[in-house]
């Protein structure tokens, strides 16, 4: 299995967590979002424990919650130490509903609203990553009628283009997010965010992509970064607290994935950390990483129920599911690999091929093409794996569906953690 939180038990059907997935659907119903505890706090603890290796402790990791936001993440993540990325109103209301602590958040995003910005200032969010200098001038007019000095990092565009989907990359000079390095616009709003009087900067920022399989360009943007660090003590006096390097670590969505273990990413780019910060004679700036798809991807899986079968000789098999585009987007929007496989079969061979679709009215709803499952028969469940990230988040009611209930599960037992919405719910706000 592609995840450690997912095993075959002895009546041969999918479990996570010790519970069988079979049960799941049928306590809970299809569709089924599924969330491995126990998968998301080891992540965060593998991550806790790797700051504490390769930065002796001199760093922090922050949950970068667009992969998946809900009341119950944010408690066990920052349970667990870790700190909280948001990067709309929403997320940051979420999670200061469920109690986490203003300072513990950072707050991102390219197009910052004013009302948002006041909310931040509000709350007293501890970093508010500004993306362009108009969100400077906002933050700065926000934080004035306050009467407060509001902590903000700087969001940098490291100027490289990593290997991944043209609508996952980030760190590019063709990007709609950051400061640009080239031209002196990054330059520029240091300069500004220096002389606001009612904003104190800490640090710097960068993410230049997401799924990424390789380790090389998280170097680059470390030294890229750093030698802007140096720039900025050379020629303004400047030494900046914390450095953030973005996230973006690829996870395994297929056995066959090339993903790097993130014990891996860590090494290499701390000891281009170290080895940078001496050749510039800098301290070396508190480091934060934001992982959110690799602490709550492979945690995750959906269940279907199987409905109508279509064999079309010599073209294709389609397997209905009770779900589709609305509860699972990212195929349909950057043809996103997956493994399926038959729930209460899964100790059979998966020698059929199946191209799994979904119940939206479109041709392009489809969770995965030619996917190699066991024989269905209507009324099996489907599982689709590593599914934790960029699912519920991107959910919608497309069609007039309802998003699916999610429950979490833990050493064998289970609890909803979000309700499935109801027909009453989808009219609520009519008029």
């Amino acid at each position: 299995m592609i995840s450690p939180c997912l095993s075959v038990n002895q009546q041969g059907h999918l479990d996570i967590s010790g519970c069988d997935t079979v049960d799941l659907a049928r306590q809970y119903g299809t569709p089924l979002y599924v969330m491995s505890e126990d998968e998301v706090r080891r992540a965060c603890r593998s991550y806790a424990a790797s700051f504490q290796k390769y930065y002796g402790g001199n760093g922090r990791p922050i949950y970068a919650s667009k992969a998946f936001s809900c009341k119950e993440i944010y408690r066990i993540v920052v349970s667990e130490g870790l700190d909280v990325e948001v990067v709309s109103g929403g997320e940051l209301y979420t999670a200061l509903q469920a109690g986490v602590p203003g300072k513990k958040l950072h707050f991102q995003g390219n197009n910052k609203s004013a009302g948002e910005l006041r909310l931040a200032v509000e709350n007293g969010v501890g970093d508010i990553v500004v993306d362009n200098l108009l969100e400077l001038s906002m933050l700065q007019q926000a934080a004035k009628e306050h009467g407060v000095r509001a902590g903000i990092s700087l969001r940098v565009k490291p100027g490289i283009d990593a290997h991944t989907h043209e609508f996952i990359r980030t760190g590019q000079v063709d990007s709609k997010f950051g400061l640009d390095l080239q031209n002196g616009e990054a330059l520029e709003a240091v300069k500004q965010a220096l002389a606001a009087e009612n904003l104190e900067l800490r640090g710097l920022h960068c993410h230049i992509g997401s799924q990424i399989l390789e380790k090389e360009p998280f170097v680059h943007a470390a030294e890229v970064m750093l030698d802007f660090y140096g720039l900025l003590r050379r020629e303004l006096g400047v030494t900046l607290k914390h450095l953030n390097l973005g996230g973006g670590f690829g996870i395994h969505y297929k056995e066959e994935d090339a993903a790097i273990p993130y014990e891996e990413y860590m090494e290499v780019v701390s000891a281009a950390v170290h080895r940078k910060c001496g050749e510039l004679d800098l301290p070396q700036p508190f480091i934060y990483i934001e992982p959110g798809r690799s602490i709550v991807g492979e945690a995750g899986i959906t269940l279907y129920t199987v409905g109508a079968i279509k064999e079309i000789p010599g073209v294709r098999n389609y397997v209905a599911i009770d779900g589709g585009m609305f509860d699972n987007p990212r195929y349909a929007l950057y043809q996103a690999d997956y493994t399926c496989l038959i729930a209460n079969k899964a100790d059979r061979p998966a020698d059929y091929t199946a191209t799994i679709a979904g119940k939206c009215c479109e041709s392009g709803d489809l969770i995965q093409e030619h996917a190699p499952i066991q024989k269905p028969e209507t009324g099996d469940i489907l599982a689709v794996l590593s599914t934790g990230a960029y699912n519920y988040s991107m959910a919608s009611n497309y069609n007039r569906n309802l998003k699916p209930p999610c429950v979490m599960v833990s050493q064998g037992s289970s609890r909803v953690i979000i309700k499935g919405e109801t027909y009453e719910d989808l009219v609520r706000n009519d008029i």
